[in-house]
């Protein structure tokens, strides 16, 4: 297959694992990226002689990731050092109020009953057995596969799985569902927050996202380095393996020859040859025009409305004292409807929930010195229609500030710290006005309004948060395998079709000297 040319556009975690995959098989793979290294949104960035994680840190599904590297003839253990957490998170609501979660079930069902009695653990224990059992219900048939629609995917599952299918609760938000486990209204905000790991609502997203936490449940891993040192290690394979990888690239356009793939233009005015396409950008640039009118046509534009949340992130080295930190922590806001209530009217909420991921950090002793630190407040993804000004900048730190201040937690800031807006996401991936996760899942049917890897364009394939299976780092990894195994599949089926009309041709035809 080395005679076939794919252009990976864009070196996000779906862009690398495709690229990986195809040149494994034998393609000629150039990756194509307009930043300067590999990982997309698994990013860094310095602030003073030190890289802070700026994109997800929360690393799950390492299953994912090692079926990757074995089946491209490596070990994932090998490639990235990885401690299991035996803490997931730390939570807290006040001074005296905190709860964690940890590896160890039973432990985290003592930690509830101790928390908020044993009636909300044996509540949770029934809402973990309902998580696991939708996520068993939707890993075959939905997670690992191809786009379904809501026929097929009941046709997958089969008649003996209809039952499963109905019992995950469609049609039922997440927030309500929560209320049939959970009279603490703590604990509903808490395994709430699941729905913007997908950069959704509680209050609007599906119950299907309980399977979120299931999925933490499974496992957290830190990565020395970071989810950028993975995104590295995937493109320094995917080298070994003949990619070749062009950084500072900015791709202006996808040729097109003959209503099929043509190869891509690039803004210096470059053009570079391809039979294939893997476009590993947000659809909403796709459907916005930026890759030119025929890629356009595959998506349709992202309306406003359905973008997922946006944020406003705060890359620091600070002195944190008075309380506790771990490595990942979440400080919730007040009232959450509320929170939400703001975001959907397009503002900054006056009290918001704060994710703080203490990267030096580990179940050990805490650092004796400055550490670096990721301040996270969910936003609306308006950054292109309407960019924060720097008074609400200022005053969404302010807030910030206190909800950690509430909880106990001061931090004494060095200098440097790097703030990004939706606005500052929409630079880095446009068209987006900010939002980090594609369409929002909000509704039923929000999972099929994302396309599959496959487009109406010959030779042009999806690959990302923002397409099938859905946001998430291992969720846009397995994006990106399926990119490149509907692509393998493809050329295949051309080449078994050929050989068949080849075969009947000199069979059939008229004897030749």
């Amino acid at each position: 297959m080395a005679e076939q040319r794919v252009v990976v556009i864009g070196a996000g975690i779906a862009g690398l694992v495709a690229a990986l995959r195809l040149a494994h098989a034998g393609l000629d793979v150039t990756v194509v990226e307009r930043a300067s290294r590999p990982g997309g949104k698994m990013r860094s960035v310095a602030v003073g002689d030190a890289p802070v994680e700026a994109g997800p840190t929360v690393f799950t599904m390492r299953w994912v990731f090692d079926e990757i590297f074995s089946d491209c003839g490596a070990d994932l253990d090998a490639c990235v050092s990885l401690q299991k957490a035996e803490i997931l998170a730390r939570h807290a609501w006040g001074p005296d109020e905190r709860l964690d979660l940890f590896a160890d079930a039973q432990a985290s069902v003592d930690a509830i009953a101790a928390f908020a009695g044993p009636g909300e653990a044996e509540g949770y224990r029934r809402f973990r057995a309902r998580a696991a059992e939708v996520y068993r219900t939707l890993e075959g048939p939905f997670i690992r596969g191809e786009r379904p629609n809501p026929l097929e995917l009941g046709r997958r599952v089969g008649l003996s799985g209809m039952g499963d299918l109905w019992r995950i609760q469609p049609f039922t938000t997440l927030w309500d569902a929560l209320g049939t486990y959970f009279r603490d209204a703590r604990l509903r905000q808490l395994f709430g927050r699941y729905a913007t790991y997908c950069g959704s609502s509680p209050f609007q997203a599906p119950a299907t996202l309980m399977l979120v936490a299931h999925v933490e449940a499974e496992g957290v891993w830190t990565i020395e380095g970071g989810l950028s040192r993975l995104a590295a290690a995937i493109a320094e394979l995917a080298q070994a393996r003949g990619a070749r990888f062009r950084y500072d690239a900015d791709v202006a356009g996808i040729a097109v020859e003959r209503s099929r793939i043509a190869g891509v233009t690039l803004a210096s005015g470059e053009r570079i040859p391809a039979d294939h396409v893997v476009a590993n950008a947000d659809i909403a640039a796709l459907g916005a025009g930026l890759f030119g009118p025929e890629a356009a046509r595959v998506t349709g534009p992202v309306p406003p409305s359905e973008r997922s949340l946006s944020a406003v992130t705060f890359c620091m080295k600070a002195r944190a004292d008075g309380f506790p930190l771990v490595r990942h922590n979440v400080f919730f806001s007040a009232d959450y409807a509320a929170e939400f209530a703001a975001l959907r009217r397009g503002t900054l909420p006056a009290d918001p929930t704060v994710y703080v991921c203490a990267q030096d950090r580990d179940d050990a002793a805490p650092p004796e010195r400055a550490e670096r630190l990721l301040c996270l407040v969910n936003a609306s993804a308006n950054g292109l229609e309407h960019p924060l000004t720097d008074p609400e900048i200022a005053r969404c730190e302010t807030n910030l500030r206190a909800r950690l201040s509430r909880c106990g937690l001061t931090l004494a800031e060095a200098p440097g710290t790097v703030t990004t807006t939706p606005a500052g996401f929409e630079r880095l991936f446009p068209a987006t006005g900010g939002a980090l996760y594609g369409r929002a899942s909000h509704g039923w049917m929000a999972s099929f309004k994302r396309p599959g890897a496959r487009t109406r364009l010959p030779g042009l394939y999806l690959a990302g948060g923002s397409v099938h299976p859905g946001p998430g780092v291992p969720m846009a990894a397995l994006s990106g395998g399926l990119a490149a195994d509907s692509l393998l599949s493809d050329l295949r089926r051309s080449r078994a079709s050929t050989r068949r009309w080849a075969g009947a041709a000199m069979s059939g035809g008229t004897s030749t000297p």
